[in-house]
């Protein structure tokens, strides 16, 4: 059975779970922000997608992070390592593509993790 968690914009889901497997997207919710902010932000709501759905940060198997501009990537990615931790055991697999993003949206960011029921 696939579980639904309803996110604020029709046509489609914050999260999703099937058995194990958490999906999850994010935007920030302050588009005011620089990409610094905006990737904070992001990356709480991702955090607590996972949460809501039994998984955490740790349990993260792939990551896209989508950025309006690619000469931010350098500044996206302090605030991602920092967020993410030390433990490379805990790091997923991660990609990082330069889009158009509507509006002031400077970040998105969508992940694949397992439910913390099934860590060894």
């Amino acid at each position: 059975m696939i579980k639904r968690v309803r996110g604020k914009y029709a046509g489609r889901n914050k999260s999703s779970k099937y058995k194990d497997l958490v999906f999850t997207v994010a935007t920030s919710s302050d588009l005011s922000l620089d990409i610094e902010g905006q990737t904070k932000l992001t990356l709480e709501t991702i955090e607590n997608n996972l949460k809501e759905l039994n998984s955490n940060k740790e349990q993260i198997l792939s990551a896209q992070v989508f950025i309006a501009n690619m000469k931010d990537k350098n500044k996206m990615d302090a605030i991602w390592t920092q967020w993410i931790g030390t433990n490379p055991d805990h790091w997923p697999q991660r990609a990082c593509l330069g889009v158009n993003l509507e509006g002031n949206t400077l970040i998105e960011v969508t992940v694949t993790a397992v439910t913390t029921s099934i860590i060894e």
